[in-house]
């Protein structure tokens, strides 16, 4: 357990209420959840602290040792219990043995929450798409409906411990709370076991569903299916299933929040003279005007060309960055064209022709000359 004051961790005052307490653990665990920190250690602790902190100042029990013994309070609730008969040690064992004071039989649990990681290319992401896929989990049995008795009889209450889930264990002079051996903590007992699910309420199976997946949608997002996971015990709610995305890499494009990125060949004479080119977009090829003594590298933005945000209504821009492709494979006239083109610039044509290797050639005569002194 932290020793870090609980207040301290969630941030607030000694004398804040219940409403303020859940506010602030609400707040700092969607901060710290594992599935947003992807796997970093230090932050998956700080959820810890955060939860561990959450559950003692929402327990008015915990709280109240808390707030008068600190963590050791808490620890050994118990601390100003009022001897044996207020609860104190009673609670103390009862925790350790399995059950406590409250006594009463176990509720069927909720059904685990599943994770299905689907595959999407670049196109469906951003165009949306409802697929099928399959689901191997625990699913309610139709034959007994999820009781686990065969049809036509019941469950009968607990002979050992009479339905409550628990027994009464003497250790000395101290009465402990344990979970009953018989049922189990259930409180009933089936007598005669379904023949489909063996008495368990449910069953192994692959189901089938179709999911939407909306238009925008990028990796680490995730999508809820309420009550798709598996089906809980003894006719139990079932738990959710999330499905996580994951984007495949893109031939062309690469993608940046509502961005998308590709690059584009140009030839040497498209960037000397200017011209109009195809560019790739989504949604087809367009036009895009170059203007004369284009440099390479240079960036293009053609707005309103990229995703559409999922989450709102704006959408990106499709940056396109120009790139001037060298001639390969000249025969030799072109080559003597070339050579042609080269000697019309004249001897001190770099200046005027080529800024950019001028200032190279100047930075590096003054590099040489620092070195030689």
């Amino acid at each position: 357990m932290s020793k870090r004051d609980c207040y301290e961790v969630l941030g607030l005052s000694r004398d804040a209420s219940e409403k303020e307490v859940k506010k602030a653990y609400k707040r700092l665990a969607m901060k710290y959840h594992p599935d947003r920190t992807k796997g970093d250690d230090a932050l998956e602790e700080k959820f810890k602290e955060v939860k561990e902190a959450y559950e003692i100042l929402s327990d008015p029990q915990k709280k109240a040792a808390f707030d008068q013994y600190g963590h050791d309070g808490v620890n050994q609730q118990g601390h100003g219990g009022g001897g044996f008969g207020g609860g104190g040690f009673d609670d103390i064992f009862g925790d350790i043995f399995g059950g406590g004071r409250r006594g009463g039989a176990q509720r069927p649990q909720q059904g685990s929450d599943l994770r299905y990681n689907m595959e999407l290319t670049l196109e469906e992401a951003v165009k949306g798409i409802s697929k099928e896929i399959q689901i191997p989990t625990l699913v309610h049995c139709e034959q007994c409906n999820g009781s686990g008795a065969k049809k036509g009889t019941d469950t009968k209450t607990c002979g050992t411990c009479h339905g409550q889930g628990q027994v009464q264990m003497r250790q000395g002079f101290f009465a402990v709370n344990q979970t009953c051996p018989t049922c189990r903590g259930k409180g009933k007992i089936i007598t005669d076991p379904c023949n489909k699910c063996h008495g368990e309420g449910r069953y192994e199976r692959s189901k089938t569903l179709s999911v939407k997946i909306p238009a925008g949608v990028d990796t680490g997002d995730r999508i809820r299916l309420s009550g798709e996971g598996e089906a809980g015990e003894q006719g139990a709610p079932a738990g959710d299933l999330y499905v996580q995305m994951n984007v495949r890499p893109h031939d062309v494009f690469e993608r940046d929040g509502n961005d998308l990125y590709c690059e584009v060949p140009i030839s040497f004479t498209e960037a000397a003279l200017g011209g109009e080119i195809e560019v790739p977009t989504l949604d087809g090829r367009v036009k895009l005007k170059i203007p004369a003594e284009t440099q390479t590298g240079r960036m293009f933005r053609m707005r309103n060309k990229g995703v559409k945000s999922v989450r709102s209504h704006s959408t990106g821009d499709l940056m396109c960055k120009v790139t001037i492709e060298t001639p390969v494979k000249l025969s030799s006239k072109q080559r003597e064209l070339l050579k042609e083109f080269e000697n019309s610039l004249g001897s001190g044509s770099s200046k005027k022709h080529q800024p950019k290797s001028e200032g190279f050639l100047n930075s590096l005569k003054t590099f040489f000359d620092d070195i030689s002194k």
